[in-house]
């Protein structure tokens, strides 16, 4: 099979298309026809080998999946082949999700509806699962409170916007350009700042009357954190999903709030709170509630491309690579 490999850690360019042998099922494990991979931001930190996942080379890059199910290995009941599914984190080693065939764990494989595409179905593991971790699990954000979403045009912001929507929050979104300001309405924000304009956090402070926000989902950490306590509500919490450097605060600040500053990581994620997670996901999947948004698509071939569009500004939508 044809697959997207790294034999040395850096740049974009380092991504390879070679042949590779095709997996094979064990015990517990499906291999699925990719038809689309997720790219995400944190494929490009881990390929540059300065993120704390630094796999053994040569590796396959990617953990995000859509496509069929091609076979399954012993004690696979609940899965068949020619089901159409996505797989939330590949098995271990050289596997990856940039690459024909693909093989999953069975208890991470889920069934896709009808009604999303493969392309919006790789676009749902890394992104809804971080989005609903951060808000529903790590900032316990409760129906009726305010939230706010830091670059809500991307593939994370997005879902967390329609996350919050459909669990009756009342939203704030926020982007950068006017496509992106557009996106985020569509998908169910009440209201939309411009980050890139100066003042646009006294904004926020109007729209919610001077209280502040009661949870922020904060993308870009090393930019926003000192000024997410400015506007944070009485106990507000702060879920830092991205961060890009360091950032001097003072801690004053959350004490007079009482406020939280809470870590999301996926990957520490426990399995039972990641069960929990997909069963929420699958069912807004099903119901319409929540709905992938693409923004760019690349082959296999243009992998390098996707590393340096998913960095980009300006983000709209989630990015994904086809076969």
């Amino acid at each position: 099979m044809k697959a997207v490999v790294v034999r040395e850690f850096g740049a974009p360019d380092v991504m390879k298309l070679e042949t590779v042998p095709d997996p094979a099922p064990q015990a517990g494990q499906v291999v699925i026809g990719v038809k689309a991979a997720g790219v995400n931001p944190v494929d490009t930190y881990i390929r540059t080998g300065a993120h704390v996942i630094k796999p053994k080379l040569p590796y396959i890059p990617g953990f995000d999946a859509a496509g069929v199910i091609e076979s399954v290995g012993d004690g696979v009941i609940h899965l068949r082949p020619g089901q159409r599914v996505y797989c939330a984190g590949v098995a271990p080693g050289l596997n990856g999700a940039y690459a024909e065939r693909v093989l999953c764990d069975a208890s991470r494989v889920y069934v896709v509806p009808d009604r999303i595409t493969y392309q919006q179905a790789a676009g749902v593991n890394t992104p809804y699962s971080t989005a609903a971790r951060a808000l529903l699990q790590r900032g316990q954000a409760q129906p009726g409170e305010v939230v706010l979403v830091h670059g809500a045009s991307g593939g994370v912001g997005t879902a967390a916007v329609q996350i919050a929507r459909a669990c009756g929050m009342h939203v704030i979104g926020t982007a950068g350009t006017p496509e992106g300001i557009e996106l985020v309405r569509r998908q169910g924000a009440h209201h939309v700042v411009n980050h890139r304009e100066a003042g646009y956090l006294d904004e926020v402070m109007q729209i919610t009357g001077g209280r502040g926000v009661d949870v922020v989902l904060e993308m870009l950490a090393n930019v926003n954190l000192e000024k997410d306590l400015g506007i944070i509500a009485l106990r507000g919490r702060i879920c830092v999903i991205g961060n890009r450097g360091r950032i001097e605060i003072d801690p004053r600040r959350a004490m007079s709030k009482d406020a939280a500053i809470l870590g999301v990581q996926l990957g520490l994620t426990s399995p039972d709170d990641l069960r929990r997670l997909h069963a929420y996901i699958g069912a807004g999947l099903e119901n319409g509630t929540l709905t992938p948004v693409v923004g760019k698509e690349f082959s296999l071939a243009d992998a390098p491309h996707a590393h340096t569009a998913v960095m980009e500004p300006g983000a709209h939508g989630k990015i994904v690579l086809t076969t």
